[in-house]
């Protein structure tokens, strides 16, 4: 198998883990957030604003792996 090979089937599931990961780690973020908000209500802008920013941050990882995704599948047709 050379590169090329090894390239297309290691993007997909790169990619694919990335996603997962993401989802894992907004579905956590959210929840301690309710979480948060539930045992604490007057608090709610302050959680909320400071979970926005994080999911931010977990979704710009995502993005990063995706825009790495498009620059190797280039490296593939070569």
């Amino acid at each position: 198998m050379d590169y090329q090979t090894g390239l297309a089937l290691a993007l997909p599931i790169g990619v694919g883990l990335a996603g997962l990961g993401c989802g894992i780690g907004l579905g956590n973020a959210v929840r301690g957030a309710m979480e948060s908000i539930g045992r604490q209500p007057e608090a709610h802008g302050k959680i909320q604003l400071t979970m926005i920013i994080g999911a931010a941050f977990i979704e710009a990882l995502t993005i990063y792996a995706l825009v790495t995704v498009f620059l190797f599948m280039g490296k593939i047709g070569a």
